[in-house]
């Protein structure tokens, strides 16, 4: 007599495992803890098997006649259908080994280990807040653009422009990845392209010409703000670092004996170790404030405690006292000016800047950034450079700039 779940219920757990018959092979095994086991029966090449189809009441008595018949099917056929569960387990398994989720992460350790913190936080938002939650478990090779586009438009759609870019950007490299490793033949991204609303370029202000650097250099200066802020806004000009990079300067990566700043890969944009020759106006600065926070982390800790840097908004609100407001200089813009006035005024070469600037240069072989290329020659322009800021200020009053080259090409 076939099994209702009434009576399924009822069965009660003996000192030995024992089996209730259902029909057409289909029985459930009660266990002496009480577990309740489906079982289906089967005669096939001479032999007579069993395969278990789950646990009641996770898999219904409906459902597990209903596998029961795709088994008998498969019997039918002169399949054994152990081989078949085996087959789609293993199926399973490969589609979420190469899903987007496990492909992201392997992409995410073999490619932005090196990156800065930054950097890898980027990613990791874009991938945890804008990816993997639709198409996460999704098999790679499968994932359309269309699909992607649709976890674009959720982004556009609160007004992140910039971000949907971001991600799209992302995404793209997970699907190369993907394609380079052979778990997906193309990158869908490819298919995105002018999807997206356009974003317009924000160009970060800056003061490029001489006569403007002179009379910002004099209301440096003139600043009479704290000597942890002030003295981060006089070494942005002679430095020109990336802002987050100076505040969060420590003191151990000052090597006095070389008078050099020595940053880590994991600090720097491009993931590569940076060396920063101190001029003797840096070193000067430097000295002056060591007395000051040097028993701490941090050459420039917050105000609020010092085993926090300077907030990002220090030397920007000290430009601003000065005058100077976000479309005039910022402090990302002391990037902007040296790299213009080093090589439209100084006459310095531009390979010799851009390594300075910590960029992604590559020599003729396609290798990347050395930290050590040209250090010489960029110690000598780090110290014109300061030379030639001070010329600046001490002309900016006489309206009587210097123009003349300091340098070489």
């Amino acid at each position: 007599m076939p099994l209702s779940d009434t009576k399924i219920r009822a069965l009660k757990p003996r000192d030995r495992k024992y089996i209730e018959v259902d029909e057409k092979g289909l029985a459930v095994e009660v266990t002496p803890t009480g577990a309740k086991r489906w079982v289906f029966r089967f005669r096939l090449h001479g032999k007579r098997p069993e395969m278990a189809l789950g646990l009641y009441p996770d898999v219904s008595l409906k459902r597990a006649r209903e596998l029961r018949d795709e088994a008998r099917q498969h019997v039918a056929a002169g399949i054994d259908p152990r081989d078949v569960k085996r087959a789609r387990k293993e199926s399973a398994l490969e589609a979420n080994r190469n899903s987007f989720a496990a492909v992201s992460g392997e992409w995410f350790a073999a490619r932005m280990a090196h990156l800065s913190k930054s950097s890898k936080d980027r990613a990791q938002r874009a991938l945890h807040s804008d990816l993997l939650p639709y198409l996460g478990k999704r098999p790679i090779a499968e994932i359309t653009a269309p699909e992607v586009l649709r976890c674009l438009r959720r982004i556009e759609s609160r007004g992140a422009l910039e971000t949907a870019h971001r991600v799209k950007r992302v995404a793209s490299q997970v699907f190369r990845f993907a394609v380079a490793t052979g778990k997906a033949d193309r990158d869908p991204t490819s298919d995105l392209s002018g999807a997206l609303t356009p974003t317009k370029k924000k160009h970060l202000a800056a003061i490029t010409d001489p006569v403007g650097a002179g009379r910002l250099m004099a209301s440096i200066d003139g600043y009479q703000g704290t000597p942890v802020v002030r003295t981060a806004l006089k070494l942005s000009p002679l430095l020109f670092c990336r802002p987050g990079e100076l505040r969060k300067l420590e003191w151990s990566e000052i090597n006095w004996e070389a008078c050099q700043i020595e940053l880590p890969a994991e600090k720097m944009k491009m993931g590569e170790p940076h060396i920063i020759p101190l001029a003797e106006q840096a070193l000067a600065l430097l000295r002056e404030l060591e007395p000051l926070t040097g028993r701490g982390k941090y050459v420039f800790p917050s105000a609020r405690g010092q085993s926090r840097p300077l907030s990002d908004n220090g030397v920007r609100t000290a430009l601003r006292s000065l005058g100077y407001d976000n479309d005039t200089m910022t402090a990302h813009g002391f990037r902007a000016m040296a790299r213009t006035l080093l090589d439209e005024v100084l006459g310095f070469r531009v390979d010799y800047i851009e390594h300075q600037l910590a960029h992604g240069v590559k020599d003729t072989l396609g290798r990347a950034y050395n930290r050590t290329k040209h250090l010489p020659q960029r110690a000598a322009m780090m110290q014109k450079w300061a030379d030639y800021l001070d010329n600046l200020q001490v002309q900016a009053g006489a309206d009587n700039v210097i123009t003349a080259a300091f340098g070489e090409r």
